[in-house]
């Protein structure tokens, strides 16, 4: 279960009423970005997918990346796999900046798709929080090119009580 100590301090745009909080694992990986136009027509880097290990203590339990979506990556909706075989799948729902501004936003996540009867099993919100890093700096001079950012963040997830 996860301690009250890790969910102290979360902001109100992201917490998750009515619901308990189930285990809260920590991540560590990269925030990949690519160079793309944004409405202005200015390059830019923008989120592409995370490339993540979930950590229980120090020992690895799974993995956190982007879902696909005809062989695309769909950036809106992420993938959180449990080596007991379960996952969930969910889009963000609303977003709160990180402590800093070299941090990734503090995220809330709905499932919307979960597999497999292990620890995963029966969450419905994910939250990610206490991160550290991820973000893209430096110029974005060629569409298409990739760049990564090391992050690491703790992944809270909830269940209807």
């Amino acid at each position: 279960m996860c301690g009250s100590s890790a969910l102290a301090g979360t902001p109100d745009e992201i917490r998750v009423p009515g619901e308990i909080p189930g285990i809260a694992l920590h991540a560590e990986g990269a925030q990949i970005y690519e160079c793309l136009p944004d409405a202005a027509k200015q390059l830019v880097w923008q989120p592409r997918e995370p490339a993540a290990i979930l950590m229980d203590g120090s020992k690895s339990v799974g993995r956190h990346y982007a879902a696909l979506h005809w062989e695309t990556v769909d950036s809106t909706t992420l993938v959180w796999e449990h080596k007991d075989g379960s996952s969930v799948k969910a889009g963000i729902v609303a977003r709160t900046a990180g402590r800093t501004a070299d941090d990734l936003p503090w995220l809330k996540f709905k499932v919307i798709a979960q597999t497999g009867n292990g620890l995963f099993y029966g969450v419905t919100h994910v939250q990610r929080i206490n991160t550290q890093g991820g973000l893209a700096r430096g110029p974005c001079d060629q569409a298409g090119s990739y760049r990564s950012a090391p992050y690491s963040a703790d992944y809270v997830f909830w269940r209807a009580e």
